[in-house]
């Protein structure tokens, strides 16, 4: 997890909750189910995390372009060498579909040995639903 204090925090019960409701999926009552928690160092450095927060905030009717430079901005932070993000649809509720994409830093997407950190996400809004795909570059390996 990326901030486990979430989870953690409130009551020990939720991840009790959170077990019963595993195993009522998987269908195993007679086995014991055990959930191990461990945290991400860098969460922001991981696409997937970055993808919730700025739906999170285009839910809660955030401009979509602030929103994208504060994720730009939380990514650099995490220590990454560049981030690119895309938002498409009907971004703030315009009547035509539209591509909005930022980038910050090197996203190499050719180059083969560059390791990249790639998330696509959907989010529906009120207006309806809007594509996130964020591309992380990590490093280059030699």
């Amino acid at each position: 997890m990326g901030f486990p204090k979430l989870l953690i925090e409130g009551k020990p019960r939720r991840i009790e909750e959170l077990q019963m409701n595993v195993q009522k999926k998987f269908n195993c009552v007679n086995r014991k189910l055990n959930i191990g928690i461990t945290r991400i160092a860098n969460p922001y450095g991981h696409p997937n995390i970055l993808a919730e927060f700025i739906a999170g905030q285009l839910k809660n009717r955030v401009s979509f372009r602030k929103a994208m430079k504060k994720a730009i901005e939380l990514t650099e932070q995490a220590g990454t060498k560049g981030v690119q993000v895309q938002i498409a649809g009907r971004i703030d509720g315009k009547e035509i579909a539209r591509v909005e994409w930022i980038r910050e830093g090197r996203v190499p997407l050719q180059t083969i040995r560059a390791k990249i950190d790639y998330c696509s996400y959907t989010v529906r809004t009120i207006y309806g639903v809007l594509g996130i795909k964020i591309w992380i570059f990590v490093n280059e390996e030699q």
